[in-house]
């Protein structure tokens, strides 16, 4: 019998990021999220020092999620963790609390795929929210995943397009390190581009066939690009930093929208949603909302806090997964590579 207040503990920490949420019937009471800003001096994610950072911000960031939502961790019914994909120091950290706090409390453990969560996080139940009718289309794109997904149930995914080589986050924050930025670069990026002019230097989109994408030769471009500039005037960058971003913004979104018109073309499904780390890129939510009146989309774009790794998300999987009592025994292993 399914409690009429179900309480579910949702644990993050697939990369650098060590998240925890408590949720009631869908309904976010608490999300709290420790980010690790040590690997900044080093121009991106350090596996070895995110898992340590993890193991010490695992038990404050519990314990402040469950305070918040006003709870004793009693009252959970079930805890969700992410189990894959992700960086494998990261997600044992996750996988072995979430396992040893469900046995000490004696409630069921449920396993999340981390980038269903990113999809799913749009049945977050809110008042200014509306979830998408099945079937839609999903892109989810991160600094380790650009994909298109079918999605014609809760758990019923298809992927029908992804990156054969690198995701569009890290196409950004490359590209920013070649324009000298810190990391992350892509949300200065984003910034940078706002008061440049995204024609002043067109820039080579990858022929890709059907709906996979392909960004390493843009960044390799990018690279180019730069250096012959910078031979003819060394302070090329620093005197056009805005167009420059404008410019690397627009191809990419360009590219996104193109694969997402042939996707909706190709399945018949105007109801696009976007997920992940990317999306928080205000090109992009733009481009995805005019699309509603060029090409007859309804769009469905998270709020911010849902859209980088968070632990809210891996509750609502949790919840729905519950709903099922599709539950995982202490057997279940963290997975560094892990399919729909």
């Amino acid at each position: 019998m399914i409690p009429q207040k179900t309480y579910i503990l949702g644990i993050e920490s697939s990369c650098d990021d060590t998240s925890a949420a408590v949720l009631c019937n869908g309904q976010v009471l608490s999300n709290v999220v420790a980010s690790q800003k040590i690997h900044e001096q080093y121009g991106g994610v350090v596996p070895e020092l995110a898992s340590r950072a993890h193991q010490q911000n695992i038990v404050p960031v519990i314990d402040q999620a469950i305070k918040q939502a006003n709870i004793s961790k009693e009252d959970l019914h079930a805890i969700a963790f992410t189990q894959g994909p992700g960086l494998m120091g990261s997600l044992l950290v996750g996988t072995s609390f979430a396992k040893s706090m469900a046995l000490a409390l004696d409630i069921p453990l449920i396993d999340v795929n981390h980038m269903q969560a990113h999809i799913l996080a749009h049945f977050i139940e809110e008042e200014d929210a509306t979830s998408p009718d099945f079937p839609f289309l999903a892109m989810t794109i991160s600094g380790g995943h650009t994909q298109i997904v079918k999605v014609t149930d809760h758990f019923d995914m298809e992927v029908i397009g992804e990156t054969i080589d690198d995701a569009v986050g890290e196409a950004f924050d490359k590209s920013a390190k070649i324009f000298g930025l810190p990391y992350p670069g892509g949300p200065l990026i984003d910034k940078y581009a706002q008061t440049g002019d995204p024609k002043a230097f067109p820039f080579p989109k990858p022929k890709v066939g059907d709906l996979n994408f392909s960004f390493s030769g843009l960044k390799t471009s990018v690279l180019y690009f730069v250096q012959k500039q910078q031979k003819e005037n060394p302070a090329f960058v620093q005197e056009n930093l805005e167009d420059i971003c404008a410019s690397l913004q627009y191809t990419i979104i360009n590219i996104l929208i193109d694969k997402l018109k042939k996707a909706s073309k190709q399945t018949g499904i105007k109801r696009i949603a976007i997920g992940g780390g990317v999306s928080a890129n205000s090109g992009i939510r733009k481009a995805l909302k005019d699309g509603e009146y060029k090409y007859g989309w309804k769009t469905f774009i998270p709020k911010f806090e849902y859209t980088t790794d968070n632990a809210a998300m891996i509750g609502i999987v949790g919840y729905l997964k519950y709903l099922k009592k599709d539950f995982t025994d202490m057997n279940v292993v963290a997975k560094a590579r892990i399919k729909f």
